[in-house]
């Protein structure tokens, strides 16, 4: 019996694969990939050659049987994606557990993650966090799914395509709010990496004159506690007193609309009428 091993692979940069990465694959029998001329960039770099079985979201079960025959026979075989860990997000999910009923012996071998790592730049709360892969790409099924997560308190991370974020980016706002915080965060470890801060609205603006491309990751804050109701004269003291103690007129109502989830538009407003 051989045995299946589930590799993490760099996400960009090739210098970020791990030494036992690049041992267990000069081991193995055979590695089952994605895309077989972008693993072979990876095999290249690193001077290994090895038989390439094509493994992908459109393979038939027929293929996954396959490579459960070639295990039992004595195989060892390395899993790996085009990116980061296999069987997230991922259709090495199917081979996994076709292999785990099979009773395969599996090893992981951890490697790079875009979501993690997405988060770590990000700037939220890391505290807690849920991951929710790809949205629909279709807008109804997209936004009944934002629905869902609407209430979720934890920071949510979600994989998104360049030719659909500005769309994406829309409906979180009809759903969310213009001022939930969110960070875009492109081309992971590659030469363009970028990270884009700010409140969906601001983003929103920012990538329909800008359309990304690469891989995205978008990170958004979760939902924030409820805070004590007050009143518009109350939070405008408050708004005052910022301002008194120097800070930027603009900053400090966007702090204060965001803390009592108020629109900062009718907040100023209120403001200019008290000052008239």
């Amino acid at each position: 019996m051989g045995k299946l091993y589930i590799c993490g692979t760099p996400i960009g940069n090739l210098e970020d694969a791990s030494i036992r990465l690049l041992r267990i694959l000069r081991r193995v029998d055979l590695i089952a990939c994605e895309d077989t001329r972008h693993t072979l960039r990876l095999l290249n770099r690193y001077h290994i050659k090895k038989p390439l079985l094509s493994y992908h979201e459109h393979s038939k079960p027929e293929k996954e049987d396959h490579i459960i025959r070639l295990l039992e026979g004595g195989k060892n075989i390395a899993l790996v994606s085009d990116a980061g860990m296999p069987a997230i997000s991922d259709p090495g999910e199917r081979l996994v557990k076709k292999a785990i009923e099979a009773g395969i012996d599996l090893e992981v071998v951890p490697g790079p993650s875009a979501s993690v790592s997405a988060l770590a730049l990000s700037g939220m709360d890391t505290d807690a966090f849920v991951f929710e892969g790809f949205l629909p790409a279709r807008s109804s099924p997209r936004r009944a799914k934002l629905e869902a997560l609407k209430e979720e308190s934890r920071t949510i991370i979600l994989y998104e395509a360049p030719h659909r974020l500005s769309a994406c980016l829309e409906d979180i706002k009809a759903i969310f709010g213009e001022e939930r915080r969110i960070a875009v965060v492109r081309e992971l470890t590659k030469i363009h990496e970028e990270v884009k801060r700010g409140s969906v609205a601001e983003l929103c603006a920012f990538y329909s004159l800008n359309p990304p491309r690469g891989e995205i990751s978008l990170i958004i804050a979760g939902k924030p506690a409820a805070a004590e109701a007050k009143s518009l004269p109350a939070i405008a003291r408050e708004v005052e007193e910022l301002l008194q103690k120097g800070m930027d007129k603009k900053e400090a109502f966007k702090l204060k609309a965001r803390e009592y989830g108020i629109k900062k538009s009718t907040l100023y407003k209120y403001f200019l009428e008290i000052k008239e």
